[in-house]
């Protein structure tokens, strides 16, 4: 089993939701685009346009306050009815492109065609095909073929594709010493095996990867799974979920207590089936009354901003992403409800064993 930490430049690459229009000049890729826009962001998507060759683009006035800060050496960036940023020094256009998509949905881009980013291209007027070497080109339209409803189906057909294509880790939360069950609910024997072993055995075969949040004692047979330690300053499940995404920032989550015995695997599948263009995580809602359970969830790594602006604010409760974009909390169904059913009592524990 690798533990090696993931490459943001290359490992991300085939799956960042960034998707190329090019095409001749006077082929209509900017009319497409504009077009496009509203139905993406009407379909709950979050959309940014990166515009590849712009020049003698007038963002600050010469002689300004913001100017000479700039002038001066420092970036600048500038917040009012609009924002932007100026930069001396700029990433590469691949890390550019990683940082985008830990905040959008979707980046369009319009030109780069020759960068290695999937794309359609859009033939000018007397042309039949691309010119050579214009990198990863899956459909080409003529003008006439380019038609906006063409266009979207085709591209909610390829972001949600591009949804499947990225690794899903599994964090397994343990703590330290339970004091109303006596010892560490994680080392629990249930069925002949410790809680931990238990979740391990059931959430490993539905991830890329599986790792352990937390501190303490792990039993022998899980000595090679990956440890994080908690975030610091933070407690509690979020201190444990900020500090694998953190670690690997370019991978979803499914995200499981150590006291959950019921679990079922069709629940963890249901958590995965879930996923779309558009949804940051799965926090189930099990009576359809608003209480979101937030462990034994998926996460999406664009999710981690939401994580880390509750953090910042000082709460270490979950339940702050409840309502926010891209926070879904689907009922699953009945017979898998039980899964979520966790242990906090010796008495529970014995139930349970009956």
């Amino acid at each position: 089993m690798s533990t090696a930490v993931l490459d943001p430049q290359q490992s991300r690459l085939n799956s960042l939701p960034v998707f190329g229009i090019c095409g001749c000049s006077g082929a209509g890729k900017t009319t497409l685009i504009e077009a496009l826009i509203p139905r993406l962001q009407a379909a709950g998507l979050r959309v940014a346009v990166v515009k590849h060759g712009a020049h003698n683009v007038q963002i600050d006035v010469p002689g300004k306050d913001s100017d000479r800060f700039f002038q001066a050496g420092a970036d600048v960036s500038l917040f009012g009815e609009e924002c932007c940023t100026r930069r001396h020094n700029q990433d590469d256009f691949s890390s550019f492109l990683h940082t985008l998509s830990s905040l959008y949905d979707l980046i369009l881009v319009e030109g780069h065609a020759a960068t290695a980013i999937p794309k359609i291209w859009l033939l000018g007027t007397g042309h039949t095909a691309p010119p050579d070497n214009q990198g990863q080109v899956l459909e080409v339209f003529a003008r006439e073929q380019a038609q906006v409803d063409r266009v979207f189906l085709y591209l909610q057909q390829w972001l949600r594709d591009q949804c499947r294509r990225i690794k899903v880790w599994g964090c397994v939360l343990i703590g330290g010493q339970s004091r109303r069950m006596g010892r560490p609910k994680h080392l629990i024997e249930y069925e002949h095996k410790t809680w931990l072993e238990y979740t391990v055995d059931k959430l490993a075969p539905l991830v890329d990867e599986v790792v352990l949040s937390g501190r303490g004692e792990v039993p022998d047979s899980l000595a090679s799974l990956p440890r994080v330690p908690d975030a610091p300053g933070l407690a509690g499940p979020l201190a444990g979920i900020l500090a694998v995404m953190r670690w690997q920032p370019a991978v979803s989550w499914l995200v499981m207590a150590c006291d959950q015995p019921n679990i079922q695997p069709e629940s963890l599948q249901w958590l995965l089936d879930g996923r779309r263009p558009g949804v940051r995580a799965i926090l189930p809602d099990l009576q359809g009354d608003g209480h979101l359970e937030p462990l034994l969830a998926w996460y999406d790594f664009r999710c981690r901003e939401l994580l880390e602006e509750i953090a910042a604010a000082g709460s270490l409760r979950l339940s702050g992403l409840a309502g926010q974009p891209g926070v879904y909390s689907f009922q699953p169904p009945g017979d898998l409800c039980s899964s979520w059913n966790n242990v906090n009592t010796p008495a529970e524990l014995e139930n349970l064993r009956e």
